[in-house]
């Protein structure tokens, strides 16, 4: 479900050439309302395509596997309505998001706009530390990898994050787990009862990010340094950092930041397993309790919560670059 919500929302958020900011705005809107369309139609397909009585799940999510009856399956179905034919369900729920209605949770009954908002605060307070992590992380190997491209710590970063990219998240999750919070005892293992508990599940996402991120950085740096913009300032004397900072962060941020925007549907897809190993009480978490109790309205508005917020992303990504790079602009 996830992959599918980062592909529906990265293929209507592709960078697009230089336009006036007006056109940029204008095109993220439309994105929008096409994310908004492809993901709750697909999402709700995919639910309606599971095996199994829906009616019957969502009452064991309402009373519990062990007290629920057939006839509290007959009241649920009768209450939710999910005798009518899946077309009439899924144009009652479009006609309800035309007036910024998502409904209410078919298993607690609660407003779902009052439920995504609560667990759309964890899961962007996770993405935001998972990114500073990744930076923190790939900023320093990046550079130092790229200013000796083909060296001995080239090559050694290089391999680490292949190993890294190719590593689930969720098994990168549950090593640090037992590293970290098991072995050392640094960190709380699950949970979200204080601040602490954002610290293994945001790192084992920047690790993922990070993986990436450092050869983006090592490749710019790398570019940078073979430009004759930065050998005319060593010429003049600036040593190596000097003329990097002054001639090469530019350019070296810009792809850095492109990079960033394109990464997030990895995020996205990531911060589905993430939450759910370390019980984070966010977004991702909420999608797949509500893919396993069958709760579509649940479904539609988490899933439409993480479309959404790939493009608004992307949008800021957008602003950025073109502040970085002239060349972006109109």
């Amino acid at each position: 479900m996830a992959a599918a919500i980062a592909r529906a929302a990265r293929w209507t958020a592709r960078p697009s050439a230089a336009q006036s900011l007006g056109g940029l705005i204008v095109g993220r809107l439309v994105q929008a309302v096409i994310v908004a369309l492809v993901v709750g139609v697909v999402g709700f397909a995919m639910l309606e395509s599971l095996p199994g009585d829906a009616a019957y799940r969502i009452a064991a999510g309402r009373y519990g596997h062990d007290m629920v009856s057939a006839a509290a399956a007959e009241q649920v179905r009768a209450e939710l309505g999910l005798d009518r034919p899946s077309w009439v369900r899924l144009l009652a729920w479009l006609g309800q998001l035309l007036t910024l209605d998502l409904g209410y949770t078919a298993v607690t009954g609660e407003r779902v706009i009052d439920s995504v908002a609560h667990q759309l605060g964890h899961s962007v307070l996770l993405a935001v530390v998972a990114v500073w992590l990744a930076l923190l992380i790939a900023t320093p190997i990046g550079v130092l990898a790229g200013l000796n491209p083909g060296g001995v710590f080239d090559r050694l970063t290089a391999v680490v994050s292949i190993l890294l990219r190719a590593t689930p998240a969720f098994l990168l999750g549950v090593l640090l787990i037992l590293l970290i919070a098991v072995q050392m005892r640094a960190a709380p293992a699950a949970g979200h009862s204080h601040g602490a508990n954002a610290f293994l599940p945001a790192l084992t996402l920047g690790l993922v990010l990070a993986s990436v991120l450092t050869r983006v950085i090592r490749n710019a740096v790398a570019r940078t340094v073979a430009s004759e913009a930065f050998q005319f300032a060593r010429h003049k004397g600036l040593s190596t950092g000097a003329a990097l900072w002054r001639h090469g962060i530019r350019n070296a941020a810009a792809p850095v930041v492109a990079y960033l925007g394109v990464q997030t549907a990895l995020l996205l897809e990531g911060v589905v397993v993430v939450e759910s190993v370390f019980a984070w009480p966010g977004i991702g978490h909420a999608l797949t309790h509500a893919v396993f109790e069958r709760d579509v309205t649940m479904l539609q508005g988490t899933a439409l919560a993480l479309g959404l917020s790939f493009v608004l992303l992307s949008f800021l990504i957008d602003l950025a670059c073109r502040a970085i790079d002239p060349r972006m602009r109109a």
